[in-house]
């Protein structure tokens, strides 16, 4: 076991320095590029009623239609390394994401729900490349700059996500065509993608590297790592999809506050995520998740023991907030865990997704055999499983050396 308390995981050589200035202005650009990729899922997700109504599919259907970009992002996360490798960090990610952006436009043109299926496949598939080019360089450029930065790196996404989101939901409440709406969201998308994308850093392969496959399965590190990001994805989803639902059926409480619960969750995830790099620069990565773990632990048993709607609220509320760190400190962890961090990354982020995708149904599944109730203790339990394995993000001694040369921007390479 190495130093940093990941299987496998190899020492990294020590960093070659940059201007102060132009690590800055990489840190702020890469957060723009996470709330241009935020933006792009809130205005999607709030126009699926208008697609369903527009391919007139059954509920069933789209359940299977939405399937499909989770399914497209874990095939083509692990080509997001190769990219990178062939065409250096920021070309790849200024292609990648404004592939991303531009299928926004693609599912509300679709007229049935094979079609959808096939434009749902690309979404996920462009959005989950962008997802570990972004994320591979956010690592990059928080070890150059020497402190935390993830976390409020998937801070800016979520903020990314409400910004959309509220977009969407005044096109839909105005009665503006999704096709139009979307079109013109995936334009601008696209436009701010690439001017953000000129501030990131422009990290290239040493030329003795050799490239990532093409598809491979994650290395161990990645899976140990992944498993802690599968606890708190779970979690998430699960409290996203039926915490309005546990207030009204459970506890009666009346729509609109239970519906303000699912609210009150994004945001506390939000809020925690922007403020959580400096918690985690004073008490590290593993202390981090430990606390969250065991606030969200908590969170769990207020909301299978509330008689009362408040404390099932406060509940979700603190399972938000000690969840909201672990997936920005699992992306940290992987993209340190060994000679290529892409397919560290990606192989993390394949976990999550797929955690996010079965989540929802899995909560359905266990309600139905046993209770609600029954199916938040799983949930309880796996916060839980945050406390046991934080001890996998322990971060690695990888740090700028002093003696190392300034690196031009165009000949900067990847240690």
């Amino acid at each position: 076991m190495a130093g940093n308390g990941v299987p496998g995981a190899i020492p990294r050589a020590p960093l070659p320095r940059l201007p102060d200035r132009r690590l800055r202005r990489a840190r702020w650009a890469i957060a723009a590029v996470f709330l241009v990729h935020g933006s792009v899922t809130g205005n999607f997700a709030t126009r699926i009623p208008w697609i369903q109504d527009h391919t007139q599919i059954p509920p069933g259907q789209l359940g299977l239609a939405l399937a499909f970009p989770a399914i497209g992002a874990s095939l083509a996360m692990p080509l997001a390394g190769r990219i990178s490798h062939r065409f250096g960090a920021r070309a790849a990610l200024r292609a990648l994401l404004a592939l991303w952006t531009l299928s926004l436009a693609l599912p509300a043109l679709s007229p049935d729900v094979f079609v959808l299926c096939g434009t749902l496949l690309v979404y996920g598939a462009t959005s989950g490349m962008a997802d570990v080019a972004m994320n591979a360089l956010g690592v990059e450029t928080e070890d150059r700059l020497g402190r935390p930065i993830m976390s409020g790196l998937h801070g800016m996404w979520s903020v990314g996500a409400l910004l959309g989101s509220a977009v969407g939901t005044v096109a839909a409440h105005t009665g503006t065509d999704a096709r139009l709406h979307l079109a013109g969201a995936a334009l601008v998308s696209t436009l701010l993608g690439a001017l953000v994308c000129r501030g990131v850093l422009d990290l290239r392969s040493a030329p003795e590297e050799h490239p990532p496959p093409r598809f491979a399965l994650p290395p161990r590190s990645a899976l140990i790592i992944g498993a802690i990001g599968f606890c708190a994805v779970f979690a998430e989803g699960a409290s996203l999809d039926w915490s309005a639902v546990y207030l009204r059926d459970r506890l009666g409480t009346d729509a609109g506050l239970a519906a303000a619960s699912t609210t009150a969750f994004s945001c506390m995830m939000a809020a925690a995520r922007l403020a959580g790099d400096k918690v985690v620069a004073r008490f590290g990565p593993v202390r981090t998740v430990r606390a969250g773990g065991a606030l969200a632990t908590l969170g769990g048993l207020l909301i299978v023991t509330a008689g009362h709607p408040v404390p099932a609220m406060a509940g979700f509320g603190l399972v938000g907030l000690g969840i909201a760190v672990v997936v920005p400190l699992a992306f940290a962890a992987a993209g340190r865990s060994g000679p290529a961090p892409s397919q560290a990354i990606a192989g993390v982020a394949t976990i999550t997704y797929t955690s996010g995708l079965i989540a929802p149904s899995a909560i359905g599944g266990i309600a139905q055999a046993t209770s609600l109730t029954g199916s938040f203790v799983l949930v309880t339990a796996l916060t839980f499983g945050l406390v046991a394995g934080a001890r996998v993000l322990r971060a690695p001694a990888r740090t700028a050396s002093a003696d190392a040369p300034a690196a031009t921007e165009s000949g900067l390479e990847r240690s």
